[in-house]
């Protein structure tokens, strides 16, 4: 469990930017661990293309995998396009659950946690933010669509 909690997850654990809620959020969606209970809301503001975030706030209440999953997310998010963020997401479940190589660009430090793999019950905690993420700017984009 050590190589779980090493130096590096517990200091983004603690430094998490960007928390709280964005008052002109485009997209807003609460997710929650059945496993354990973490939950994770994101809040996304998209630039005007709808291609780009904007804005971010998060509010994690989850452990410090989680912390540490959203920490990473939220020190990155602004200027992300929303391929990077879902690409991100997907290569962080990949490797978490397949084996895969950690992600690369701007969300690298993801391979923090790639010990995680070998406790699959912390899998869903780790993802939390991710999911939020991506389901925040998919309801951004519908709200968008639906204007």
């Amino acid at each position: 469990m050590s190589e779980l909690y090493h130096n590096r997850i517990l200091e983004l654990a603690g430094g998490i930017p960007h928390v709280g809620r964005l008052p002109d959020a485009e997209g807003s969606v609460l997710k929650v661990s059945r496993v354990c209970g973490s939950t994770v809301n994101v809040d996304i503001k998209l630039d005007a293309a709808g291609e780009r975030v904007t804005g971010i706030a998060v509010d994690p209440k989850a452990c410090a995998l989680g912390q540490a999953a959203t920490s990473i997310l939220a020190e990155h998010a602004i200027g992300a396009t929303v391929a990077e963020i879902r690409a991100a997401r997907d290569a962080l479940r990949a490797m978490l659950k397949d084996g895969a190589p950690p992600p690369e660009g701007r969300f690298w430090e993801l391979r923090h946690l790639e010990p995680v793999a070998d406790y699959p019950p912390r899998h869903v905690s780790t993802l939390l933010a991710f999911e939020a993420a991506v389901a925040a700017i998919d309801a951004a984009l519908a709200a968008r669509a639906a204007a």
